[in-house]
């Protein structure tokens, strides 16, 4: 810029009026070229402002590489502290630029000279809160295998697969593993990663009239919370039996004992064992634990037991303080509730294998019948075993996915995760076996004898009867009833976090800044829906929703979700978002099984449940047939969400019926892809 910096210093008397009008001309002329400057640069700021485009960061976007453009010079609200100046020239600036460029901060003016650069943060204003998010990988793999890994995978694969011939049951539960349940798995873990949102909301994203489906799942989800946290409760009563001098399953000198009860160890070969004959661990469940002689059955359950009231109270007050918080305090919490049981596990089979007698029981375990394979009955029970045990379906999956970053390779998570789930099984078979054996050795019985009883009682009168006659039982006793709890406490912990993200996500204006509250009324709910399973025949409760509430209605859920995602949603879209997501294009044999192989797997189950429905029976306890009937309604009254929120739906919806289904079908576009963003190398 140029100013006037000559001047005559010259007296006034001297001065004549030619020299007056030469300097008038020379102000004007320096007037005119000053105005001229500043116009150019004026221009040239403008154009560099067109240039300099600030290219926002895609990191945090959700729906892959989308970058967005934001012109310097534009007024932006961030609410963050500006980047100091780059050069005297931007605290000065131009007048014309600087009094609108606020994303240059306070005192900062325009965009600076040309190759001035300056990194600018900018945090878009949204309604939407957030998402919260896994603190570390390893928080979110514990979790899914702590929720894989249950009660489970320690009683019921062992006695299936010892039922259904041994080793050969092994080829059609790998088969139905591959087939059925991993592909579903994986899929559950790419709608919840992708679609961002609980079982309830995702739907408007997927297919809206199947949104029934998402409070069907949340019903399931607190009938499993009513009768599942019971059985630690029984764990618990067991933990705190322990610690008196001596484990009082292991005598019949108690007051709660029987004539028949006898009292086996390995070197006392003068006991005689009858059929009418009972152990004391078989009655101290029965009668001390459950108090079930006191409940002729469901007809009439008798009083709550107070000691089990305190020990579920205990249990819930965990579950409470693990998750009021969200995944941040759950996913700590499992570095200790999915890791403990491994090593219990561990050191329970080293011991088991140093027993007695332990190699009958793997010879029991592994010794294949290949005759079992022609029976419909060995294939139904492997489909069934791998697809409870993995746990699609339930919600949890699709909201511990949704707290991952949107890049996360949730394929690899879907095959490491079901692969330590299944591995786990195989181990916890021989953990308990080598103790069959060695109580097969001790009786002078048959394997098969011994291992005639299943589900819990399994646990808690065979497993718990062989540890009472071990060296260091208490020792022993009190870590493998602290492993069951685990076991127990990280599905618990899942299966609610599943209606919490699905009912959050659903209703966040009312339930986000209160998950604190909502949590506990939703704890206090389930312990509430407990107390009918605390009763003297709160075993007879246990088994008729383990039976029924969970069992066909899960099912029939998700193979409306599997059609609903492959038919409808369209697979080649799934496959899109997946790539989208991960960067690789699923191969054919996922999409087979997504289309054609997992709602026949599933299709399977159902028919055979229904034309092969279980007997219901517990100890001595024949179910009547009216109570068949009542638990075919708990069934179906978590199931009948699906039609009902149909028909809700095409009443609700306007235009005429074409318009209404077409609507119905069509999914809503997610908005997860408008968060923050980070912009970088503004010029």
């Amino acid at each position: 810029m140029e100013t006037k910096v000559t001047k005559m210093m010259m007296s006034p008397m001297k001065m004549n009026r030619g020299s007056e009008k030469d300097e008038e001309e020379n102000d004007k002329r320096a007037e005119k070229e000053e105005d001229k400057k500043k116009e150019e640069v004026g221009e040239e700021e403008g154009s560099q402002q067109e240039k300099g485009r600030l290219m926002l960061a895609d990191g945090l976007a959700e729906k892959g590489p989308k970058p967005l453009s934001f012109v310097a010079g534009q007024r932006v609200s961030n609410g963050l502290p500006s980047t100091a100046p780059q050069s005297p020239t931007e605290t000065t600036g131009t007048p014309g630029a600087g009094s609108q460029d606020t994303a240059s901060g306070s005192g900062g003016g325009g965009a600076g000279p040309a190759g001035g650069l300056r990194t600018l943060v900018v945090q878009q204003m949204s309604l939407e809160r957030p998402r919260e998010t896994w603190s570390k990988k390893m928080d979110f793999l514990l979790s899914v295998i702590g929720y894989a890994v249950d009660l489970g995978n320690v009683w019921r694969f062992p006695y299936i697969c010892y039922q259904n011939g041994g080793g050969a049951f092994l080829l059609p539960y790998m088969l139905m593993a591959v087939f059925g349940g991993v592909p579903l798995f994986y899929m559950e873990l790419a709608l919840g990663q992708f679609h961002r949102s609980g079982c309830i909301s995702i739907w408007k994203h997927i297919c809206p009239i199947f949104k029934g489906i998402g409070f069907a799942i949340c019903i399931i989800a607190l009938y499993i919370a009513f009768y599942y946290n019971t059985i630690m409760a029984w764990s618990l009563y067991y933990l705190l039996s322990c610690f008196r001098p001596t484990l009082p399953w292991a005598s019949c000198s108690n007051s709660w004992n029987t004539a028949n009860c006898k009292v086996y160890t390995y070197t006392d070969r003068n006991v005689s064992w009858s059929n009418s004959s009972t152990s004391p661990a078989e009655e101290f469940y029965t009668r001390q634990v459950l108090q079930v002689h006191l409940s002729p059955g469901l007809h009439q359950l008798g009083s709550v037991s107070w000691q089990l009231a305190l020990c579920l109270l205990f249990i819930f007050t965990i579950v409470y303080f693990s998750i009021w918080k969200g995944v941040k305090t759950s996913g700590k919490v499992v570095w200790v509730t999915a890791t403990f049981p491994y090593l219990v596990l561990l050191v329970l089979l080293v011991r088991g294998c140093t027993l007695p007698g332990a190699w009958r029981g793997v010879v029991f375990y592994l010794q294949p019948d290949w005759q079992k394979l022609l029976s419909t009955t060995v294939w139904v029970d492997a489909a069934a075993q791998i697809f409870f045990s993995l746990g699609p379906g339930f919600g949890v999956l699709l909201a511990f996915a949704s707290y991952n970053p949107f890049h996360n390779n949730c394929y690899k998570d879907a095959l490491l995760t079901s692969s330590v789930n299944c591995l786990t099984s195989f181990l916890s078979g021989f953990v308990i076996f080598t103790v069959l054996g060695y109580m097969a050795e001790m009786r002078q019985q048959d394997v098969s004898a011994v291992a005639k009883d299943a589900g819990p009682s399994l646990l808690f009168i065979i497993y718990a009867e062989a540890i009472a006659n071990m060296p260091a039982s208490t020792f022993f006793a009190v870590i493998f009833f602290l492993m069951l709890i685990m076991l127990g406490l990280d599905s618990t912990f899942a299966g609610l976090e599943g209606v919490i993200t699905a009912m959050i996500d659903e209703f966040p204006q009312l339930l986000a800044k209160r998950r604190e509250l909502f949590v506990f009324g939703l704890v206090c709910v389930c312990y509430l829906g407990a107390l009918s399973t605390l009763t003297y025949g709160g075993a007879y409760v246990v088994k008729l929703f383990e039976e029924y509430a969970t069992g066909p209605a899960v099912i029939t859920v998700v193979l409306l979700e599997v059609i609903a995602v492959s038919w409808f949603y369209g697979t080649d879209r799934f496959c899109r978002d997946v790539q989208l997501m991960l960067g690789i294009y699923p191969g054919w044999f996922w999409r087979v099984c997504w289309v054609a192989i997992c709602p026949c797997f599933l299709l399977f189950i159902i028919i055979s449940f229904l034309a092969f429905p279980p007997e219901v029976r517990l100890f001595d306890y024949q179910y009547p047939a009216w109570t068949n009937v009542l638990g075919y309604c708990i069934g179906v009254s978590s199931f009948i969400c699906v039609p009902t929120y149909m028909v809700y739906y095409l009443l609700r919806a306007k235009g005429s019926f074409k318009q209404r289904l077409l609507k119905s079908i069509t999914p809503v576009p997610s908005s997860e892809g408008h968060r923050d963003y980070i912009v970088t190398n503004a010029v």
